[in-house]
Order: structure tokens, then C-alpha cells, then sequence
């Protein structure tokens, strides 16, 4: 009888244990709002440079005990926009046009890029440092960038070659002697989330 009381405070004991360590390490899944979420991009060249916005498609960060573990963020490439242009049509129409052909991101082929964290440092409470798989075109590399999370928002920005990405065009690290028509290879999105 003892032991069956024993065996039984065991199996007790073990539970609640087991129980509350499921409990603590819960991971909780935060869809972006892709609607309420805003990406700019920044690129320059030697004549001067320009910005606008691409949208998010779809994204996810993974928390478990309030602590970023995870996620994955994929941007739709088809709504690439140059704002800095608006009143200069044409000149806007062109940009847009090359930015979406085989010189640069490859539209039509490539829709879609990606990114997704696989491994994170903190920095302080509530700021990370994330690496990830970067997917632009048919090239997957690993990026950093830093991420500051406030309350149902995250925000940052992140520095991209585009030559390790196959958009050589243009290129003063690839090509000599482009005088004014040279681009500089890196180009800069900044991310507000909110999920």
C-alpha cells in the first residue's frame, strides 16, 4: 500500500514537472499585419539617388517566454514603387520598369524574396541582432541586421549587395570607367512591423 502511495506522489511529482515546463516554454506565434506594416528601400548612385516602398506579403515572429526564437518574412516583389519620382512620370516609369526587369530583381521570374532567421543574439531588453537566410532571385545568403521590438511593434533596417545577388549592372566593384552611370552596389530597406 505504501508503495502504491509512493509510486502515485511519483507519477504526481513528475506531472506537475513536466506540465510546468510545457507551460513555460510555449511558443507563441505573431502573425505581421500585413496591411498596418511598411518596408522603404534606399538606393543610390553616383549621380544622386532614390527611395519608395515595397510591401510585405506575408511574415511571422516566434517568441517563447517573451524572448524572439524565431520567424520568417516574405515580400512581394510586384509592388516594387520609386516615390521620389512622382513628379517626373516618365522618369518614374523608367526606374520602375528597370528595377523590375532581368537587370535587377527579375519580376516576372522571381516574385517573391524571403527572409528567415536562423539564429538571434541580444543585444538589451527587447533588441536582437537576427541572422537568416536571405532569398532574392535564385540566391539564398546569409544577412544581419539589428531588430528593436516595442510592445506590438518591431523596426530596423537592413544593408543588401545586390551583386552577391546577381545585379552586377552598373557596378563600380564589377565594371571600370562608368563615370556618371555607375550604381552603387549596396541598397538599404528599412522595416516598421506590426503585429
Amino acid at each position: 500500500m505504501k508503495k502504491h502511495i509512493y509510486n502515485s506522489f511519483i507519477i504526481l511529482i513528475i506531472g506537475t514537472i513536466l506540465v510546468s515546463f510545457t507551460a513555460s516554454n510555449k511558443v507563441d506565434k505573431k502573425v505581421i499585419d500585413t496591411s498596418k506594416s511598411k518596408i522603404e528601400w534606399f538606393g543610390a548612385k553616383i549621380t544622386g539617388k532614390h527611395n519608395g516602398t515595397i510591401n510585405l506579403k506575408s511574415g511571422f515572429f516566434l517568441f517563447e517566454d517573451k524572448k524572439l526564437i524565431g520567424g520568417e518574412f516574405v515580400v512581394d516583389m510586384n509592388t516594387i514603387v520609386c516615390l521620389d519620382l512622382n513628379d517626373k512620370i516618365e522618369l518614374k516609369k523608367r526606374l520602375e520598369s528597370d528595377l523590375n526587369s532581368d537587370n535587377f530583381f527579375n519580376v516576372s521570374k522571381y516574385p517573391e524574396s524571403k527572409f528567415k532567421i536562423t539564429s538571434i543574439g541580444i543585444l538589451a531588453p527587447n533588441k536582437y541582432k537576427i541572422t537568416g537566410d536571405l532569398s532574392i532571385r535564385d540566391f539564398t545568403l546569409p544577412n544581419s541586421c539589428e531588430i528593436v521590438f516595442e510592445g506590438n511593434k518591431a523596426y530596423g533596417s537592413i544593408i543588401i549587395d545586390r551583386t552577391k545577388y546577381g545585379m552586377t549592372i552598373r557596378s563600380g566593384s564589377i565594371f571600370e570607367n562608368l563615370g556618371n552611370k555607375l550604381v552603387y552596389d549596396e541598397f538599404e530597406l528599412k522595416f516598421d512591423f506590426i503585429f
